[in-house]
């Protein structure tokens, strides 16, 4: 079976958000240009990885390469509209790259789907460092969403990345994991509900 790249080089969007509600959410990367919608699901822990490390790229590439950040963006610029419709999942991500192109000054993001044996997710910046040979290659031959964008854009997807992953239930204030509607049973109280 072919693999498909799917590539929006820049897009018009490329944002993370999610459908249902807290506790039931499901987490998409987005990505729409030309005339195409592209959405693919991952784990909010994915998406919260994703928005540090490109941070830290970002970071990276001003110190080393020179490029200029951009401010952080204003909060009446902010895109908080949901995701198109209709949240066709394309493919589940078992594999985020992510690595900074130097003679356009863009980031690249890459979320490849999960294989067979896939159950880690990798994070990773793309240096041209060779000294690294235990790096593992994801499969060729499995579908792949190719984003390229501005520091600017990054700086954006980070920022709504971070209100959609902190959007969710509240954690509880003694054990920190999160409280549903109907009550939770608090180790910290020895299973009482709280």
């Amino acid at each position: 079976m072919t693999h498909q790249v799917h590539a929006f080089e820049p897009p018009e969007r490329f944002v993370a958000g999610t459908v249902g509600p807290p506790g039931e959410r499901t987490f998409f990367l987005q990505a729409r240009g030309g005339g195409r919608v592209v959405s693919v699901a991952l784990e909010k822990v994915q998406v919260s990885l994703l928005a540090e490390k490109l941070e830290e790229l970002l970071t990276e590439a001003q110190r080393r390469f020179g490029v200029e950040l951009p401010e952080l963006p204003a909060t009446g610029t902010a895109d908080n509209d949901p995701l198109d419709t209709p949240v066709d999942e394309e493919f589940r991500v078992g594999t985020l790259g992510l690595a900074f192109d130097v003679d356009t000054s863009t980031v690249v993001i890459e979320a490849i789907a999960a294989g067979e044996t896939e159950v880690e997710v990798a994070l990773g910046e793309d240096d041209d460092d060779d000294d690294d040979d235990d790096v593992v290659e994801p499969d060729e031959d499995l579908d792949r969403l190719r984003v390229r964008l501005t520091p600017q854009e990054t700086r954006r997807f980070i920022e709504r990345a971070r209100r959609v992953v902190n959007a969710g239930r509240q954690p509880c204030p003694l054990c920190g994991q999160p409280l549903d509607p109907a009550g939770h049973l608090c180790p910290r109280h020895n299973g009482y509900h709280r």
